[in-house]
């Protein structure tokens, strides 16, 4: 990395090295604090479900906690419980938890949505799958299943046996109320944008309402690609079954990142070490499915904007084309690749060793004059230009809000990528750059990832050299693991790393078993499209096209 160190802030609740401190944020929040309790990533307030803005707000606004990374709901014997994770946009390092536990007969906590803006999201989900209700949400309706859905998949007495009816009366005709405002009769239309529909970019439904060419209003249906993801994972064993899902969330081209969000929170729950070699070959495979990942942003991009297929659409697959077959090579697989294991990688580099470097040496070297192509056919481009700038704009401020991550942050000028911030892996050992850019338009987002490209070959080329010279007694390609994992009970953690979209987090609580009692998946593309209609409403229609082309989603991801 250019290891650039960020500043480390005199903050309320910073030590003298620039960790947390905990009895400060405890003395800070007070009579708030019924309990403290010890999350492997960070210590964790309980506080009464009555209080929760109260300590959110003293969190934010005197400690700087200014990111609400994920909020996670669970069950218990004897009681419901929203789990706050908090983190700062200048070092996600620091954080805390923040516990709210409720009574099971009546799970209702005070919602956290005036405080970040991302938890209206958030919480409708927790509603949805667990059944928490948050009082005070402004909108709290289901968002992964249908309104008509009857009970909660995620609690422990849920029937999964019991069949759902969903009566056709329960869709109304949307036209009878098309406007929007209190008492507002606006000559707007209501216009339905997929679910089917190439430029959702999958089964994504919007909901808009038009005034004239303008939006007036949208608002993202999502769920229709819902799988229960957390619960296939809550019921798989650690060390074997879970780690073939995560490539099916972001199931485009990010299987290894992934991957390695599960990796990364389970080995820390269970104190495993990687050894140096694997974590170079994990970091080498991540960065190709980074490149992957964009090159295909780059070229829907210019598909949905310039209805680019025949040029730049076809030369960014071809270049993808060229990661894919790279990564096949690594792992076997070109898409679903299941090839990161607990404790390092499934198999060494495939043989010949020289071949695979040539070829991706080849790849390294040709990138340069693809991506300056690349710039010639959009960023020059005049149609692109004048439909990306300036449009889609997502200021900084209304980015950390809605929990906002990756290239998108990024476009919006937020030094936020964790691979620096909370290293991983060996990005800390490599050179490279984070790239951000100040336009906070369509334009600042699509010059990012183009940037990012090339920052990811800086990473791959350094690993491929670390990996040639390496002695061959010392490729070791996994630590020593039990064949059978059981962490201790009540044993909480959350981890994240750096997706292609951004933070992908994992939540894991431990209850003894080989099982997860709790897996929670948080999607950078969840938060990010939750932005959308901040990022819409007064543009044109057009303009929402390339917005949600700009935040690159993918609905595997989205919906779980």
């Amino acid at each position: 990395m250019s290891k650039q160190e960020k500043p480390v802030p005199a903050d309320i609740g910073v030590d003298d090295a620039g960790g947390v401190d905990y009895d400060e944020l405890e003395a800070l929040l007070g009579d708030l604090v019924l309990d403290r309790e010890e999350h492997i990533n960070a210590e964790g307030f309980v506080v009464r479900p009555d209080e929760v803005q109260d300590a959110l707000f003293r969190l934010r606004d005197e400690a700087d906690f200014d990111h609400l990374s994920c909020v996670t709901a669970q069950e218990y014997d004897d009681r419901f419980e929203s789990i706050y994770h908090l983190k700062k946009f200048d070092d996600p390092t620091q954080e805390v938890n923040v516990v709210v536990p409720t009574t099971t007969d009546n799970p209702v906590s005070q919602t956290a949505e005036p405080v970040y803006r991302t938890a209206a999201w958030h919480e409708r989900e927790a509603y949805d799958l667990v059944g928490i209700e948050y009082e005070g949400h402004p909108d709290l309706r289901r968002i992964l299943l249908p309104e008509t859905w009857q009970g909660h998949p995620l609690r422990e007495s849920y029937d999964q046996d019991k069949p759902q009816i969903v009566p056709l009366s329960e869709h109304a005709n949307p036209l009878q109320d098309d406007h929007r405002g209190d008492g507002e009769q606006a000559d707007t239309m209501f216009l339905n944008i997929g679910p089917h529909h190439p430029a959702t970019h999958g089964v994504l439904h919007l909901k808009t309402v038009l005034d004239g060419e303008q939006v007036a209003d949208v608002e993202p249906d999502i769920g229709y690609l819902h799988r229960c993801e957390e619960q296939m994972c809550q019921q798989g064993t650690y060390r074997h079954q879970i780690m073939p899902y995560p490539d099916r969330w972001d199931y485009i081209s990010s299987g290894l990142l992934n991957e390695w969000a599960y990796a990364r929170a389970a080995e820390d729950l269970a104190d495993l070490e990687v050894p140096e070699y694997a974590q170079i070959i994990r970091t080498m495979g991540a960065e190709m499915c980074r490149i992957a990942s964009h090159m295909l942003a780059l070229a829907t991009f210019a598909l949905d904007i310039n209805g680019d297929f025949t040029a730049t659409f076809m030369y960014a697959i071809q270049d993808r084309e060229q990661v894919q077959n790279l990564l096949e090579d690594l792992t076997g697989q070109r898409l679903m690749f299941n090839y990161f294991r607990l404790g390092g990688v499934a198999w060494d580099l495939p043989e010949p060793r020289e071949e695979f470097f040539e070829k991706t040496r080849d790849f390294l070297d040709g990138l340069p004059e693809s991506v300056a192509e690349y710039h010639n056919l959009l960023t020059n481009n005049e149609v692109l230009q004048s439909r990306t700038i300036e449009t889609g704009v997502l200021n900084p401020d209304v980015a950390k809000q809605y929990g906002v991550t990756g290239p998108v942050a990024r476009g919006s000028g937020i030094d936020y990528d964790i691979r620096r911030d909370d290293p991983y892996g060996y990005y800390d050992e490599l050179e490279w750059d984070v790239i951000t850019e100040d336009g906070c338009d369509n334009f600042a987002r699509l010059l990012v990832r183009m940037q990012e490209v090339e920052e990811s070959a800086k990473i791959i080329d350094q690993c491929v050299d670390l990996l040639e010279d390496w002695p061959e007694e010392d490729r070791t390609i996994q630590s020593n693991v039990p064949r059978t994992l059981k962490p201790d009970p009540d044993t909480e953690i959350y981890r994240a790393v750096e997706g292609a979209k951004g933070e992908l987090g994992i939540y894991i609580r431990a209850d003894g078993t080989d099982k997860p009692g709790r897996f929670k998946i948080r999607s950078p593309c969840f938060s990010n499209l939750q932005a959308l209609p901040e990022m819409s409403e007064g543009g044109y229609i057009a303009d929402l096209v390339a917005t949600l082309g700009s935040l690159d989603i993918v609905l595997g991801e989205v919906d779980r």
